[in-house]
């Protein structure tokens, strides 16, 4: 049977309810502008009836209700949703780093412009087509020389800039993944408190919030899946491993990279801090930047670094073999600077005090050829490439330009050309892994007689007669009286290139003819500075492309490309982060509107509480003070 006070109780609990909904409401309303709050949604419910009405079960047939209790306080939030969030603001994270850093490497480039470097090598030409015309003037001699060294500065600062921004890159790196760390620490320790207010019982609706809102931040540096089957251990994953495990959040470190093979210091790799394990991230803010750092602006630095070797080794070729206006000969207009001192390009790659390598960037053939001649032979060609080697078929038919052409074309580490004298020439390129040294001749092999006896490069065909680095005096198995082959430079030519300061004290020492016979050149001779000139258009194979002006109309391209490429992507992914958002603020954002109505209705139901006890209380009052009076 009921209590004489079953009312005062019922409007206790009414009154109760309403006020914690006015709170809720209140709290709503005060977040409304709190970045990753969730509206949080009273759920009313019926207070416990009495199960066993006793003596009153015929006069009030059913359970008899006790009144209003708070079910619980629930959160808006849509875990679908979440998820696909999460997955997708890895690659707003990705080219959301990634296009500022390609707004700043156009900058770099200022082509086509009068400080750029196009501009100053096209004046450079100029000057030696200026000495061919006036090859016994001292001044067009002197304008040879300034000229060069305006170009030396500006391939100086295209370099020094990309390498800057290559070094920022690696500083922003090391400050995003202290931010992961911390990230991860914090995860974990709200996952501890998560578990504590849940086993008493409650929700931890703001907790949720704020550990939600750090797994967003989470997804935006790296790729990561959320995996909360099991509700006591909430996990975070990226690449296939846990990141975080309950109260765990494990930890990245940036182990300092050993000296990469042509002896500079390599940048730091992402490890696990607990495993050592190497990781790579596939999207995310660090992707991003681990990309722009190792492969995008390293390309481009490579890029230089290959015309720039390749610009020095051609003027150099033709001014050694020339005259200067005092008579001497055999001097380099640019310093070449050589990475092994030794006169055979061995080296000792494993640091045990022997040589084990051959580092060789170019080597010359003995023969003499014609491009147009038809080859009448019929093999392949072997050459290193990337972490492998490719094969070149040649055929009886094929031209001596189509074989040269099938070997650029190939994908090799490895670039071929008919030098002034029409001699085949082979050259190392930039590697295509950062395991091998640049501008390093790895491997020259010939199942035929194209390279051994037809171009006279290798001694003999097949393996017995292959060129391979691996080994200390690997120029034995080049042709006897090979015409000439050089040792590889020093890495990133285009930061050391200068010009040959012999010549700068002595202007006079440029050469501008060649001799005959072994006789100086004559004064009035400038063939040599029209050969010079001529490299301007001519296929002289700088890297991949065929000649200088290729490589600044690639150059230029290619930037241009990556800013498009960028730009659009960074617009589309903020598009699709943009109505993802708008779905999830139209679940759980606050609404005034709604929460101003809530609160109405909230207030009238704590009113109505209070007359509803006000009227139980004055029923009681009769029944107690005035009942028989």
């Amino acid at each position: 049977m009921t209590s004489t006070f079953t009312g005062i109780e019922i409007g206790k609990r009414a009154i109760n309810a309403n006020e914690q909904a006015l709170n809720t409401t209140g709290h709503n309303l005060s977040n409304a502008s709190t970045k990753g709050y969730s509206r949080q949604r009273i759920e009313f419910s019926a207070f416990d009836p009495i199960y066993l009405p006793g003596l009153n079960r015929e006069q009030t047939a059913g359970q008899i209700g006790q009144g209003v209790v708070i079910q619980r306080i629930e959160r808006a939030r849509d875990q679908l949703l979440d998820r696909r969030i999460v997955a997708q603001a890895g690659n707003e994270g990705y080219w959301g780093s990634r296009d500022p850093y390609v707004r700043m490497l156009e900058q770099v480039y200022l082509e086509p412009g009068e400080n750029s470097i196009r501009s100053k090598m096209d004046a450079f030409w100029d000057s030696w087509q200026e000495l061919a015309t006036y090859p016994s003037d001292t001044a067009p001699r002197n304008a040879v020389i300034e000229r060069g060294k305006t170009l030396v500065d500006a391939i100086h600062d295209r370099y020094s800039r990309l390498k800057g921004l290559q070094d920022m890159t690696d500083e922003d790196i090391t400050l995003r993944i202290q931010q992961v760390n911390k990230l991860a620490r914090e995860i974990a320790g709200l996952n501890h408190d998560i578990q504590r207010v849940k086993a008493q019982g409650d929700n931890p609706n703001d907790l949720l919030d704020r550990r939600d809102l750090l797994v967003d931040q989470l997804s935006s540096y790296i790729n990561i899946t959320i995996d909360s089957r099991d509700p006591d251990e909430y996990m975070v994953h990226t690449d296939g491993m846990v990141l975080v495990q309950g109260s765990i959040g494990r930890q990245f470190a940036l182990d300092p990279a050993s000296a990469l093979p042509d002896g500079t210091q390599g940048y730091s790799r992402i490890t696990w801090a607990d495993t050592g394990e190497e990781i790579h991230f596939r999207s995310g803010s660090v992707a991003a930047l681990v990309d722009l750092r190792d492969e995008t602006i390293q390309q481009e630095i490579q890029t230089l670094d290959s015309m720039t070797i390749n610009f020095v080794d051609l003027v150099n070729e033709v001014h050694r073999n020339a005259y200067g206006l005092n008579g001497s000969t055999g001097q380099d207009f640019f310093t070449e600077r050589h990475f092994v001192t030794n006169v055979n390009g061995n080296y000792d790659r494993d640091g045990d005090g022997e040589y084990d390598s051959t580092y060789l960037f170019r080597i010359s053939g003995v023969n003499k050829l014609e491009e147009r001649e038809q080859i009448g032979l019929e093999g392949a060609i072997t050459l290193s490439a990337g972490d492998g080697v490719v094969n070149v078929p040649y055929y009886p038919t094929d031209t001596v330009a189509d074989v040269i052409s099938r070997i650029n074309n190939s994908g090799a580490d490895v670039t071929a050309r008919l030098n002034r004298e029409g001699r085949l020439t082979l050259k190392g390129t930039p590697a295509g892994s950062a395991d091998t040294p640049d501008f390093v001749i790895r491997h020259v092999e010939d199942s035929g007689h194209f390279l051994a006896g037809y171009a006279g490069v290798l001694s003999d065909r097949g393996a017995e007669g292959a060129y391979d680095w691996a080994q200390a005096d690997a120029v034995g198995a080049l042709r006897a009286s090979v015409a000439d082959f050089s040792t590889a430079p020093i890495a990133h030519p285009a930061g050391w290139i200068e010009v040959n300061s012999a010549l700068v004290k002595d202007p006079a020492s440029v050469a501008a003819g060649f001799g005959e016979n072994g006789r100086a050149a004559n004064p009035g001779n400038g063939e040599a500075a029209l050969a010079v000139a001529a490299l301007r258009n001519t296929d002289v194979m700088v890297g991949k492309q065929g000649s200088f002006d290729d490589y600044f109309a690639d150059a230029v391209g290619r930037i241009g490309i990556l800013g498009e490429q960028s730009g659009r992507m960074l617009e589309t992914q903020n598009l699709i982060m943009k109505q993802l958002n708008d779905m999830r603020q139209s679940v759980s954002g606050v609404n005034i509107d709604e929460e101003l109505a809530n609160m109405l209705k909230y207030q009238h139901g704590y009113e109505a509480a209070a007359r509803y006890i006000n009227t139980v209380n004055s029923l009681l009052d009769v029944l107690i003070n005035r009942l028989g009076v």
